[in-house]
Formats: C-alpha cells, sequence, structure tokens
C-alpha cells in the first residue's frame, strides 16, 4: 500500500511514515486525539506521499438503512471541506470502529460494517478520489476491507500494538501530543451522573426549586438584568474556587495514553467544591443566551482552565429531566476547549451539545467554524468586543445591539472561511441515533417550574 506521512511538528522537522495497515490503526488515536468508538473516521491524503490532512468523525448509524446517504454525505463533506482549505484529497483512508456487543465478536463486527466499507469507498469514487485503506478496529483487532493478501491481513485479525510502544507513540510523545482516552471516557466527563439515585434526585429537586424562582425573572424582563449580574457572580466566584484547587493529574496506562480513569479524580474533586443549589442557579441562568455570551468570555489566559473545569461540571448536573439544559454548558465548554487549543475535547463537547440539540444556534456555529479550520482569534475579538456588564450603564437597547453586533460578527467571520450555503453540502448531525426528536420537541410538554431555554 501507498507510504502516508503524519507530520508531528508544527514545521514538519520530523515525519512518520506509516507503511501498513498495522501502521494506520496504531496512528488513528494520535490523529484524533482520542480513541474512538462505534465511530466512521475519514482521513484525507495529499500530495504523492500521501500526507493527512482534513479529517471527519461520525457515530455509525445504527440502521443499515442510513448507511448509504451518510456515506454519500460524509464524502462530500471531506472533499469539499479539504478543497476550502487548500486543494482536494488525492486519496483516503477510513477506519471504522465499534466494539462488539450482545456476544459478537471482532469478525462478526467486521462483517457486519463491510457493505458500509463498500459505501465509502463508492462514494468517494463518485467524486474520483481513491480509497487506499479501509480498517475495521474493533474488540483489541484491525482489519483491512482493502488488502487481499491473507499473509499480512488474516481472516482472524490482527491484533493492535500495545499501548506507548510504536514509532508513532514514540514521536507523538516527543511533539507533546496526547491521547485522551477513548470517545465514552471522553464524553463520561461530559454526560450527566450515573451515580447513586438519590444524589441526581437532589441535584434535580435543586433545579427544580432554581427554575421555579428565576425563569419567571428571566421572562419578566425587569428583572433578567440582576439575574444575569447574579448568575455570572456566581460563576465567577465557583471558577475561583476550581482555580485554588489544582486538577489531579490522569491515570496512565502507558505512553501517550490515558487510562480508563481519566479525568475521575479531577471530576470527583470538582463535584464536591460545587453544592447542588449553587450548580442549579447557574445552570438556570446560563439558558439565557445574552448570559451564556457574556460568560463565554472567560476563554483565555488564567481563566480557561476553571472555566472548562466548571462547565464540564455543571454539563454533569443537568439530570433527568434537565438533561437538555446541558446543551449551554457543554457549548461553552467546547468554545473553551477550542479556544485553549484542546481541539479533541472541543470535538467531544460541541458533538453532545449537538447531539442534545441539533438546533442550537450557538453550538452549530462554533461548529462550523471548527470545522472549517479558523482560527479561534476571529471568534475571540468578537467575544471581547461585547465586554461591559450586562446591567451596566446605558439603555438596554444599548447592549443588546452591542451583543448582536459581535454575534454578527462572527457569522460574517464563519462566512468568510466558507462557499455559500447553496453549494455547502450539509454536515451531518453529531447524533448517533438518526430519528431522535430534536430538543424542541422534546421540550414541548415542559411547562411550569421547569422552565425554558435559549436556543440559539
Amino acid at each position: 500500500m501507498n507510504k502516508h506521512s503524519e507530520p508531528t511538528r508544527p514545521a514538519d522537522e520530523q515525519q512518520v511514515t506509516l507503511r501498513s495497515p498495522a501502521d494506520l490503526a496504531d496512528a488513528l488515536p494520535f490523529l484524533m486525539g482520542f480513541h474512538p468508538s462505534d465511530s466512521i473516521v475519514l482521513v484525507a491524503l495529499h500530495g504523492d506521499e500521501g500526507r493527512f490532512g482534513g479529517r471527519l468523525r461520525l457515530g455509525i448509524p445504527p440502521s443499515p438503512r442510513e448507511w448509504s446517504p451518510v456515506a454519500e454525505q460524509l464524502a462530500e463533506c471531506l472533499v469539499e471541506g479539504s478543497r476550502r482549505r487548500g486543494s482536494r484529497p488525492d486519496g483516503i483512508v477510513a477506519f471504522l470502529c465499534q466494539d462488539p456487543q450482545d456476544g459478537d465478536t471482532g469478525r462478526g463486527v467486521r462483517d457486519g460494517l463491510h457493505p458500509l466499507a463498500q459505501l465509502i469507498r463508492t462514494s468517494f469514487g463518485r467524486l474520483d478520489i481513491p480509497v487506499h485503506e479501509v480498517l475495521c478496529i474493533s474488540d483489541g483487532r484491525f482489519w483491512s476491507y482493502c488488502c487481499p493478501d491473507t499473509r499480512c491481513c488474516p481472516p482472524e485479525g490482527n491484533p493492535l500494538v500495545l499501548p506507548g510502544t510504536s514509532v508513532m507513540a514514540a514521536a507523538s510523545a516527543y511533539a507533546g501530543i496526547q491521547v485522551r482516552g477513548s470517545l465514552r471516557e471522553m464524553e463520561a466527563r461530559l454526560e450527566p451522573w450515573r451515580g447513586p439515585a438519590e444524589k441526581a434526585a437532589k441535584q434535580e429537586q435543586a433545579l427544580d426549586e432554581a427554575a421555579g424562582a428565576l425563569v419567571p425573572m428571566i421572562l419578566g424582563g425587569g428583572s433578567r438584568e440582576q439575574v444575569g449580574e447574579s448568575t455570572l457572580r456566581s460563576a465567577r466566584a465557583l471558577m475561583d474556587r476550581l482555580a485554588r484547587t489544582p486538577p489531579t493529574p490522569p491515570r496512565r496506562e502507558g505512553t501517550g495514553r490515558v487510562g480508563a480513569g481519566a479525568g475521575d479524580g479531577t471530576d470527583a474533586g470538582d463535584d464536591r467544591l460545587i453544592a447542588d443549589d449553587e450548580a442549579a442557579a447557574v445552570i438556570i441562568g446560563l439558558q439565557d443566551r445574552e448570559i451564556r455570551d457574556r460568560a463565554a468570555q472567560w476563554m483565555e489566559g488564567p481563566e480557561a482552565e476553571p472555566a472548562l473545569r466548571l462547565w464540564r461540571a455543571l454539563a454533569r448536573r443537568c439530570v433527568g429531566s434537565y438533561a437538555e439544559h446541558a446543551v449551554a454548558p457543554l457549548t461553552l465548554a467546547g468554545w473553551v476547549a477550542w479556544s485553549s487549543g484542546d481541539e479533541p475535547t472541543a470535538r467531544v463537547a460541541l458533538g453532545l451539545a449537538l447531539r442534545l440539540d441539533p438546533t442550537y444556534t450557538f453550538a452549530q456555529l462554533l461548529h462550523q467554524a471548527f470545522n472549517e479550520g479558523l482560527d479561534p482569534e476571529t471568534l475571540r475579538r468578537c467575544m471581547r468586543a461585547q465586554d461591559m456588564p450586562l446591567a451596566g450603564p446605558g439603555p438596554r437597547a444599548t447592549r443588546r445591539s452591542a451583543a448582536k453586533q459581535a454575534k454578527k460578527a462572527v457569522k460574517r467571520a464563519v462566512r468568510k472561511a466558507t462557499i455559500k450555503k447553496a453549494t455547502t453540502p450539509a454536515v451531518p448531525s453529531p447524533r448517533t441515533r438518526p430519528g431522535t426528536p430534536t430538543a424542541r420537541a422534546r421540550a414541548a410538554g415542559r411547562s411550569g417550574q421547569r422552565g425554558t431555554r435559549s436556543r440559539k
């Protein structure tokens, strides 16, 4: 197969050449920053040497009926996105990652996903772009859908290399590239508590009480600014509290790989530092888009780390019937992570936000900007432009106008990095369960003290 090179330093001073399916399988976590699970991963190749370029990840649709349109859409998105960034791909490498379930085996997963592999190859073939390799990774082994040689790609598959023992792992460690565990582990740090039911019930009761007290004030208008200032003061106090408590270093299984307990110590410690009523008040306040936009300004410098820890902690507190309220803190977590250069965390957080509510404008905007390769500094300038007190001097209409102008500036920045919508293939929603009702439909039955959410 062709050789593929992965630059591991900004100036391409050092390159790693991948010569076999085994090398590609080992490189995947370093390409993504985490171990994908239940995922389609597509990587663009450029030039005669097959340099890695843009990449896309999407959850594998559970219904085979959806595989054909998803494969076509992904192919169009990756090719068009690569073209906008400079050039069409000269080739593609694809990965299908899925663990066995219900007594199945890795080989059974490989056989079951074979039609999807074929659809990916034909979708790129219609665009005149060859797919050099499609690998299935399952149950600690990998299979090639493209290599017919059973001497190197036997029917029983090949075992993945031990973490931290490959040339790619050594080069990535030298370049400072980290793998943050599996996708499931990263998502678990942002998903609602799965602990004792009593613990979640207390948090949900606190959310009920906060919604009953704050939502009428937000909707009433006259007290909205008071809620905004109170929310931001509380969030700032929680950030300061977290900043005084350094995060716990994650456990490691080997070089370049974070262990299964990654983040557990830090997350549990952060949860203990935040009371149920404190979390509830900030979560409800963030449902107002103006309050959320003000909170988004904690995006750089010494504020970034405690802000990310806070938004993660608040997303975990959105339990029970308040699951959809996590969209705001998830989006903020994605924004701060991206602004700080933590692309893997940004991908996961924004993906979860859009899975909960594909219509959430702020998450859509950030997701598009991220995927288009936009410099986050463009958005940071817009965020700084609205740096004024929510309840500061001057008429409210003036303050609202400033926020609108900043948001329009962000949209213009994204639009400059993209082609016109009429010719841009839609990016598939990061939902892993197509057909799930949108957040709007799910929230339609919510009334009374359960409150409301901004969808922008």
